[in-house]
């Protein structure tokens, strides 16, 4: 039996992706909570393996060589359990260009996009004054993120995943659009984009991982309410260089 990797993960788009390529590619795993309200993320041991103090990251205790490794940022995660395994990366180079098309899409558009549209949304206006500086950003973002799911739609037309078979660019851009009312999107808008998301949801491995994030978050209070969740928001984006 291999030795379980270690997922350092709290329930967040970005932190969902590679719980769903765990389960996907029947690798063992053990959840490493990182929680990102609270400070973790600054803590050394977890900067020793995550440089950027993002999560998620994880650690291969047998990596290349039989040698553990460690490897954060998601892209880069997904595209390492895709050659550990030999799944869900493409059968040939052809099709590989495609996934790491619709993954960089991802790491490099939608997931950022839509975490500004988040932000701006829903934590902007409790901190700051300037109604106007908040409503900008909404509006900014919110209207690329619609951009983005026009580009997700019509790249859908006609297929069922985003680049051939079902692949580690689905499990990218599937937990950035699970939260669409977030962004102010309707998703009857983009209907290739709502059976997209509605077939790759009713997947044993995605149900199995979202319960993961749902039975972490019964265990804490994510929510957080008054002064925590004030402290919470001072550390999640007041952040400047160390």
């Amino acid at each position: 039996m291999p030795a379980p990797i270690e997922i350092h993960f709290w329930p967040t788009p970005n932190g969902y992706k590679i719980v769903i390529a765990c389960e996907e590619m029947g690798l063992p795993y053990e959840i490493k909570p990182v929680n990102i309200g609270r400070g973790d993320q600054f803590e050394p041991g977890f900067q020793a393996i995550s440089p950027n103090g993002r999560m998620p990251a994880i650690v291969d205790p047998e990596g290349p060589g039989g040698a553990p490794i460690s490897i954060f940022e998601s892209g880069a995660i997904l595209q390492y359990l895709g050659r550990k395994t030999s799944q869900f990366y493409g059968a040939d180079e052809r099709q590989r260009v495609q996934v790491e098309e619709w993954l960089f899409w991802q790491m490099a558009g939608l997931g950022p996009m839509a975490g500004q549209a988040h932000h701006f949304r829903g934590y902007a206006p409790a901190m700051h004054a300037d109604r106007r500086l908040t409503a900008y950003g909404a509006i900014r973002y919110t209207n690329e993120v619609h951009r983005l799911y026009g580009v997700l739609n019509k790249r859908l037309e006609g297929r069922e995943f985003l680049a051939g078979d079902y692949s580690i660019a689905d499990m990218a851009a599937w937990p950035w659009v699970r939260p669409w009312k977030m962004q102010g999107i309707i998703l009857d808008e983009f209907p290739n984009v709502k059976a997209w998301s509605q077939r790759i949801g009713e997947r044993a491995a995605v149900k199995r991982s979202i319960e993961v994030g749902e039975d972490l978050r019964r265990s804490m209070d994510l929510a957080g309410a008054g002064r925590d969740a004030e402290a919470a928001r001072r550390i999640l984006f007041g952040q400047r260089a160390r």
